[in-house]
């Protein structure tokens, strides 16, 4: 009887096991969906290293590229991609009109963007732009940085003619003076300068928000252990960045195409100290957000800071970057 109690407990306890290890196995989808970006230096180290794959060997990972935030929350909110690689204002304005959507880790502090001009350029300063054609990408950091940038010297929107093309695009059009100026996104924007001698008119590292990883509500709830998985190996990427640099400008050269001093010169003001979503990411998006009220980019009511506040879940990354 005592054998036959022992057995049946023996038995109980393997299912409970197995329930536990069915329902972990079953928060990791059969396939996860990212997106990477040359914009984004990490997201290419995790691609290339295969990072996420030796993680999950049982998952299925496809990898979609992305030439903007724009682009990356796009993929995001219609399901092509369950993580995204964006600007961290891109985010905020994102999350502001309806999405919802999670930024769990904090990739760098980059400082991607400034407002650049052609080498000849008579236009020697922001008050120089009014009544001028910038290229934009609207909904990107590049973007809200012009906004923020000519709110300076107290010009808006309307006091120029705000051309929205995709980075690439933008670059061109400079180049061939389509455009008076354009609002450059690295390394596009390094290419600018190392290979045509363009000239950054303005730069403030504290108008570029922070790179960010952000994911869907649902997602997070459906499969908190894939986050973590993600998360674990994109501070993986971010550590192994900053030990190599070379090796980083080396990767990011050769999937980009570009000349290996733009990619030193991208990552040259690229701050890779960050991971984990603090009260000073929230306190730095909270201050550039007032512009997407004042711009009219936000549903009216908008609380923009709320919006900031509820963007940003720590927890992930806190339990993953403490081990």
């Amino acid at each position: 009887m005592k054998k036959t109690l022992a057995t049946t407990k023996l038995g109980l306890i393997t299912i409970s096991i197995s329930l536990v290890s069915g329902l972990t196995a079953a928060a990791i989808p059969s396939e996860l969906k990212l997106d990477y970006a040359y914009y984004a230096p990490t997201s290419l180290v995790v691609k290339e290293q295969k990072l996420l794959e030796k993680a999950l060997p049982k998952t299925k990972i496809k990898w979609v590229f992305s030439q903007g935030s724009n682009r990356s929350l796009e993929y995001l909110n219609s399901g092509s991609t369950d993580f995204a690689s964006t600007a961290g204002l891109a985010a905020v304005l994102s999350r502001a009109n309806g999405s919802p959507i999670k930024t769990v880790y904090v990739q760098s502090q980059p400082e991607w963007t400034a407002l650049v001009v052609n080498k000849d350029s008579n236009i020697k300063s922001l008050k120089d732009l009014k009544g001028k054609k910038i290229a934009a990408t609207k909904a990107t950091d590049p973007f809200l940085f012009t906004l923020q940038a000519l709110d300076t010297v107290g010009l808006g929107k309307r006091d120029v003619e705000l051309v929205h093309l995709q980075h690439p695009d933008g670059k061109i059009a400079l180049e061939r003076k389509q455009v008076d100026a354009w609002a450059g996104l690295d390394p596009l924007m390094a290419s600018a300068q190392v290979q045509s001698g363009a000239k950054l008119l303005y730069r403030n590292v504290g108008f570029n928000s922070y790179s960010v990883l952000s994911i869907k509500e649902n997602f997070a709830k459906q499969s908190p252990e894939a986050v973590d998985a993600v998360i674990k190996v994109y501070e993986q990427a971010r550590k192994w960045a900053k030990a190599n640099p070379d090796k980083l400008a080396e990767l990011l050269a050769r999937e980009a195409k570009l000349p290996i001093e733009v990619a030193k010169l991208q990552l040259s003001r690229t701050n890779l100290d960050q991971n984990i979503p603090t009260a000073k990411h929230i306190a730095a998006l909270q201050k550039a957000g007032s512009i997407l009220t004042e711009e009219d980019l936000v549903r009216k009511g908008t609380n923009v800071n709320q919006v900031v506040t509820q963007l940003f879940d720590s927890k992930y990354a806190q339990k993953v970057v403490k081990k």
